[in-house]
């Protein structure tokens, strides 16, 4: 096993019951040992952390190698809490395909029940898939999104995109104490197989003048002057499948709003990647402040590839999450048998 790898194929099937059963099962134990240990603020921050992700995923039965590893992990964490959320504080919302759907109704659920404020947490969510759907342009399309979050608003977003052509699939992670703006280096980490060579970002540090700029577009630069633009025989800017005349009328809608943040533009409702891409297209034409097109992805390996691709391994950080781990394993409730046979996974991910 090579260290730290996290390659995240896609695999059809699901997992078999008796292996969920067990998961929700030892996931319950884990996550309750965890929180007596560290705390829920400690274990947002831990599920934040690719490699941590990684780690506890493989503890609970999972194949390192698999894309089914963030899917299942998170729905065996959410069953594993349930009954138990009010008395640990800690709660999870959304899952796999209709059921992110439901995050918002699920997170005010919970926030009513405990007295927390909602709406920030539902923002939060909105604002991290539609970063992530739409603002980084890497062509990974979302299918499964989750929000962890404790009593006191603290929460930690887990999401993973799917790319069909490549069979592969890309892990974001969000932690909000680490957080200073939803558009702007936003990522506590990203797993991915593959770095790609060119991959629009406008959610990059080096973008944040081209993010202020298409603003400045959208509420300056007169409709007249868009139509021109746009309805040329020649657009160097549109999609080819996009309709310039459609992209014309949802234009009117946003000039209309008069975002004056980068994040309001997100939001409105049917701005979408292509949209983004063509408005940030024509703020780098007309003002030549250009966009990033460096791959954002962090962790091609999770934790360091032994060739130091995309950085070296870093040992400390390593050897921290297994202690980490162990700590946790030999605070849970199992049986002797049972935590042999944790500590034997725990031996394969640490060699």
């Amino acid at each position: 096993m090579k260290t730290g790898e996290a390659f995240l194929p896609l695999h059809d099937g699901k997992a078999p019951k008796w292996l969920l059963d067990s998961m929700k099962r030892l996931s319950s134990i884990l996550i309750e040992a965890m929180i007596e240990l560290y705390g829920t603020e400690e274990l947002l921050r831990r599920l934040s952390d690719p490699f941590w992700f990684q780690s506890f995923g493989c503890l609970l039965g999972f194949d390192w190698h698999s894309s089914g590893l963030t899917t299942t992990v998170c729905a065996a964490i959410k069953e594993g809490l349930r009954g138990k959320e009010k008395t640990l504080g800690f709660f999870a919302a959304g899952g796999k395909g209709q059921r992110a759907l439901k995050t918002p109704e699920e997170v005010i659920y919970w926030a009513d029940v405990i007295g927390l404020d909602g709406n920030s947490l539902v923002l939060a969510s909105r604002l991290s898939a539609k970063v992530d759907n739409s603002a980084v342009q890497d062509g990974y399309s979302l299918y499964q999104h989750m929000i962890f979050f404790d009593q006191k608003g603290n929460w930690a977003v887990v999401q993973q995109g799917m790319n069909l052509s490549l069979m592969y699939a890309r892990r974001y992670h969000w932690f909000s104490l680490s957080l200073n703006d939803f558009v702007n280096e936003p990522h506590s980490g990203i797993v991915s197989p593959v770095r790609h060579d060119k991959v629009l970002n406008l959610v990059a540090s080096e973008s944040a003048d081209n993010r202020v700029a298409t603003l400045e577009v959208i509420n300056d630069l007169s409709f007249k002057e868009f139509r021109r633009l746009f309805l040329r025989r020649e657009n160097p800017i549109l999609d080819e499948d996009m309709d310039p005349n459609r992209f014309l009328r949802k234009l009117e809608e946003v000039r209309a709003l008069k975002p004056k943040e980068f994040k309001e533009l997100l939001l409105v409702k049917g701005v979408g990647a292509k949209v983004l891409r063509a408005l940030s297209l024509t703020a780098e034409l007309l003002t030549g402040k250009s966009p990033s097109y460096k791959d954002p992805v962090r962790y091609a390996y999770a934790h360091g590839g032994k060739d130091g691709y995309p950085f070296p391994v870093d040992r400390e950080t390593y050897g921290k999450t297994i202690d980490m781990l162990e700590s946790i394993i030999r605070r849970a409730e199992l049986s002797r048998g049972e935590k042999e046979k944790v500590f034997k996974r725990l031996i394969l991910i640490s060699s």
